[in-house]
């Protein structure tokens, strides 16, 4: 079995969603793994990954608005906040999707669906610089 691991990172612009699906893409090619697994990580406590459409742009920006109304940043409540209003709502955020993403590869490909992407997700209202780890195993 082989393995290959590389990191790159993101600028973010502030929340939002920011499509990586390429970036993966040409580690899984490089690795020259045909077939076997790749996990993406992000090595943040403020930013999350999601497998979504890639396609039609507003399901996006649909699901930041869900979760702008879910984890709002008024909340009276929230204790965690040195960061500013944004903090304690960008971790909550953060645990309710998730921080990897495993994806099967065949002949030497991502097994995605026609329409899915992955993409980091900014919780953050300011810019940030984010750390993607890829790891590669298979044959």
């Amino acid at each position: 079995m082989a393995a290959h691991c590389e990191s790159f990172s993101v600028r973010t612009h502030g929340k939002g969603t920011i499509e990586i699906t390429r970036d993966v893409a040409e580690i899984v090619r490089q690795s020259g793994i045909r077939c076997g697994q790749v996990t993406v990580f992000v090595r943040h406590t403020s930013a999350s990954l999601v497998i979504m459409e890639n396609a039609d742009p507003s399901a996006r920006r649909d699901l930041e608005r869900f979760f702008e109304q879910l984890v709002p940043e008024d909340t009276p409540w929230f204790i965690h906040t040195s960061e500013g209003p944004d903090d304690m709502p960008s971790h909550i955020r953060m645990a309710l999707t998730r921080t990897s993403e495993v994806i099967p590869v065949l002949d030497g490909r991502m097994t995605l669906g026609t329409w899915q992407g992955i993409f980091l997700f900014e919780h953050r209202r300011a810019p940030h610089h984010r750390e993607i780890v890829v790891s590669v195993v298979g044959g």
